[in-house]
């Protein structure tokens, strides 16, 4: 059974707190907070539903589907932060493939799990529907078990 000691959140700065959402994707909104199972391989999920983002070229929006999957290593994403973060790209212009890579490199660069993978599914424009999946895995030991670096 796992500790019951409550885990440290300090640090932590949107969670209970007013806050308005940013004007555009940086990895500093996103926050981490320690994972108290570092020895287990397991697999957070984060859905959403409802992202939007401009298309660079007419700046009408795009509509997505968005999963994140990952196994975290020491860090783990918080759930608001990811919120505040995914709404920043309303208002940025971007092609769906840079959307999907740059949401992956800021988790990554944030958390560095040991696998991670971003998957875009775009609403239909001009009769073709878009999905982009981006994937990272941490570098392997030769024992197999990810790099913990």
């Amino acid at each position: 059974m796992a500790k019951t000691t409550q885990p440290d959140r300090r640090g932590l700065k949107l969670l209970g707190a007013n806050a308005a959402f940013p004007e555009s994707p940086s990895a500093d909104t996103l926050e981490t907070f320690e994972n108290r199972f570092p020895a287990r391989d397991y697999l957070v999920r984060f859905e959403c539903a409802d992202f939007t983002s401009l298309c660079p070229i007419t700046g009408q929006p795009d509509f997505a589907t968005l999963e994140i999957e990952y196994i975290p290593d020491r860090l783990c994403i918080e759930t608001k932060s990811l919120k505040f973060y995914l709404a920043s790209y309303r208002n940025s212009r971007a092609f769906n493939e840079e959307i999907a890579n740059g949401i992956l490199d800021h988790l990554v660069s944030r958390c560095a799990p040991r696998r991670m993978a971003v998957r875009g599914q775009f609403a239909s424009r001009g009769g073709i529907t878009l999905t982009v999946e981006a994937e990272h895995h941490a570098a392997v030991k030769a024992a197999g078990r990810p790099a913990r670096g």
